[in-house]
């Protein structure tokens, strides 16, 4: 009964948040990063931080990580609404993974220099997983897939995180998708959306990975990871500015060059990630092996199938 109350709850408040977007001017208007052509509301994805928000009320021991949800949120929607400097969005940013690092506690299990190096990882990945939002469908999708494997996990594996932690923001996921999983999106998450789960997401599988001491579940994020990640590397060699807005990931091109469905591309990703983590779920294959076995076949297909999508649309 209580799911179906914050189900309604959520629906209700992005209902709400609608009228607010539209008296704001609260718009995505396109640009050379995206791929949409039509203004849209962004920001329908403080659902997932108002999710957040109510799970860390009902469960009061995750105060500190959704103090830094809220505040790497905030500054994200602020951003939505005015572009701020990266200096500024970078202080914030360390503020809320330092508060997440509190909480897991990071501080007292790793050696300095490895905690400079996850500050730098964390936030990267926080990053990456913002310009993967891109296409209808799939942050939204990819979010709830992951999500349901951690759930999967806690419930039946190892038991990690309070569940509650979890089915809120899928909840909202599922809410988010009902006007963003179309053809013509009712609105997009925009950096509000997309950061907060990524930081959410990242703080859940680190909780896991820290209690099992299993490296595996980075791999929940794996195609996510190898399109950012090539992506960079792609970017790199044709010398441009990594941190301008572009249209070279995997997914653009499908979606923008070869003009296959958002909707299509996005249950792609989701369903790959459906796949990988189901075979990490299911056991027996230490970290090298299914490593490779996830990896490798990743990006062949990345490096194998983009140059040949792109030549079709030269």
């Amino acid at each position: 009964m209580l799911y179906i109350f914050i189900f309604i709850f959520l629906f209700l408040s992005m209902l709400i948040y609608f009228k607010i977007a539209d008296k704001f001017n609260i718009i995505d208007k396109p640009n050379e990063r995206s791929s949409h052509t039509k203004t849209t509301i962004r920001g329908g994805g403080i659902i997932f931080l108002i999710s957040i928000i109510v799970s860390g009320i009902l469960e009061q021991e995750y105060q500190v990580p959704v103090i830094g949800a809220t505040i790497i949120g905030g500054i994200s929607f602020l951003d939505d609404r005015i572009t701020l400097s990266s200096r500024i969005r970078v202080l914030f940013h360390l503020v809320a993974v330092t508060l997440m690092f509190y909480f897991l506690p990071v501080f007292g299990i790793i050696h300095w220099w490895g905690v400079v190096i996850l500050y730098v990882l964390v936030i990267g990945v926080i990053n990456a997983y913002n310009f993967m939002d891109g296409i209808n469908g799939i942050t939204g999708l990819y979010s709830v897939v992951i999500l349901g494997g951690l759930q999967y996990v806690n419930l039946y594996k190892t038991s990690f995180v309070t569940p509650d932690v979890i089915w809120l923001p899928m909840i909202s996921c599922l809410v988010f998708l009902y006007f963003n999983f179309r053809k013509k999106a009712k609105c997009f998450a925009g950096d509000v959306g997309s950061v907060t789960m990524a930081f959410w997401i990242i703080m859940l599988i680190l909780q896991l990975m820290i209690k099992t001491n299993n490296y595996l579940y980075i791999l929940f994020l794996a195609v996510y990871g190898v399109d950012a990640v090539l992506t960079i590397i792609h970017r790199l060699v044709l010398k441009q500015n990594i941190f301008e807005a572009h249209r070279l990931h995997f997914y653009q091109i499908l979606a923008n060059d070869q003009k296959v469905p958002h909707l299509v591309v996005s249950s792609i990703y989701g369903v790959l990630q459906l796949l990988i983590i189901a075979l990490i779920i299911s056991g027996g294959l230490n970290f090298y092996v299914l490593g490779g076995i996830v990896l490798i076949p990743l990006i062949l297909i990345y490096i194998v199938m983009k140059p040949k999508l792109m030549l079709k649309t030269a």
